[in-house]
């Protein structure tokens, strides 16, 4: 059964009557289908889809971020990979099961594959702790990437989670320097590192295995340091805020394209990528192969060179002189700018001048 987000009603109606129309079995028995009304109602569907999905406010596609229907880790590694070997533990404490880790074989290619997976029903999401990971899955990561670097593998990262999992037992197994351990990792890594955020890109969570050279992002996904709700909360008291919130968050993939965190924006096709999967495992392979090619040019010291390049970019418009380059600080023709500062303030010179000689006219 479909599942529909509240925006989506009008489509949810056309999409009915088009199954409807498409049962040959109706009320009154077998009946014709009208293939003419069917063609009319899908060319609606198609036009309010593209209509709706042109014009998502911020809230909005948070919403279409965390569908259940859209496409998870586990897809893209079954569908964009061969060979994929999962590998499992980080030898300190337990298994997490939110994310999935091993090598594989892209068009050939050796790389390493890490993916935080939510799971696609309750049983698997339950499972999966709805791809929150834990310190065990970060370090679990974190010697996975080492053995990649170790054998000139490069790592691509597909980042689906709403957070880091916020439980005292991640707490006291040390989730914080989990995180900033696996931060510090991938930012040492001589390999390429290519991020995708497929989903929800959420806070610490994301961040640790999205200390990337590339970072792509899905058209309706979000990359944030907490959710809409977390921060509507903080800042208003007020959940129902969402809205608020994400517009002031800058989430989406246009503006954060805009400010340089993220390099390029895969686009997805009318009505989310949960309606065409297919178009977005094809739009993803392309940019991973391109971009596999292009670091392919690079040597080891210039790929950590390109990434701790664009961290420290981030947020940075231009470089901070203390003097123009252009000119000496010192103008030696006007060192003691008399003339100009007499002429600022003329008026009130002549003021305290007429003060002054009404004063002496009074003494004497």
């Amino acid at each position: 059964m479909k599942s529909y987000l509240e925006f989506e009603r009008d489509i949810k109606v056309l999409e009915e009557e088009l199954e409807s129309l498409k049962d040959p079995f109706k009320k009154d028995g077998l009946t014709e289908v009208e293939t003419d009304k069917i063609a009319q109602i899908q060319s609606e569907i198609d036009d309010k889809l593209r209509t709706s999905y042109s014009n998502l406010n911020e809230w909005q596609k948070t919403q279409v971020a965390r569908h259940e229907e859209r496409p998870k880790a586990k897809f893209f590694i079954e569908n964009l990979f061969t060979n994929f070997i999962n590998l499992s533990g980080d030898r300190k404490f337990a298994e997490d099961e939110s994310v999935l880790a091993g090598f594989a074989k892209l068009e050939g290619k050796s790389v390493l594959v890490i993916g935080q997976e939510k799971g696609d029903d309750l049983d698997a999401r339950l499972k999966r702790n709805f791809g929150m990971m834990r310190p065990e899955g970060y370090r679990k990561c974190i010697r996975l990437m080492k053995l990649a670097d170790k054998f000139n593998i490069p790592i691509i990262t597909f980042i689906d989670t709403p957070g880091a999992f916020p439980s005292v037992g991640s707490e006291t197994r040390g989730q914080a320097e989990a995180i900033s351990s696996s931060i510090e990792c991938q930012m040492s890594l001589k390999v390429p590192v290519i991020s995708v955020v497929v989903g929800e890109g959420g806070s610490g969570g994301a961040i640790a295995l999205a200390s990337a050279n590339k970072i792509f992002m899905f058209e309706n996904a979000i990359y944030s340091v907490i959710s809409p709700e977390g921060c509507a909360s903080i800042l208003w008291r007020d959940p129902s805020k969402s809205l608020e919130a994400a517009k002031a968050m800058k989430l989406t993939a246009n503006e954060l394209l805009k400010m340089q965190i993220i390099d390029e924006i895969i686009k997805e096709p009318a009505g989310g990528a949960h309606r065409n999967k297919q178009n977005a495992i094809l739009s993803t392979k392309e940019v991973l192969i391109k971009s596999l090619e292009e670091f392919e040019q690079y040597t080891r010291e210039e790929i950590f060179e390109q990434r701790k390049k664009k961290f420290l970019s981030i947020g940075k418009e231009k470089t901070l002189t203390m003097f123009s380059k252009g000119t000496g600080w010192i103008r030696k023709d006007n060192f003691f700018p008399l003339k100009e500062f007499l002429f600022k303030f003329k008026k009130e010179f002549i003021i305290i001048a007429l003060l002054t000689f009404a004063v002496i006219l009074f003494l004497f």
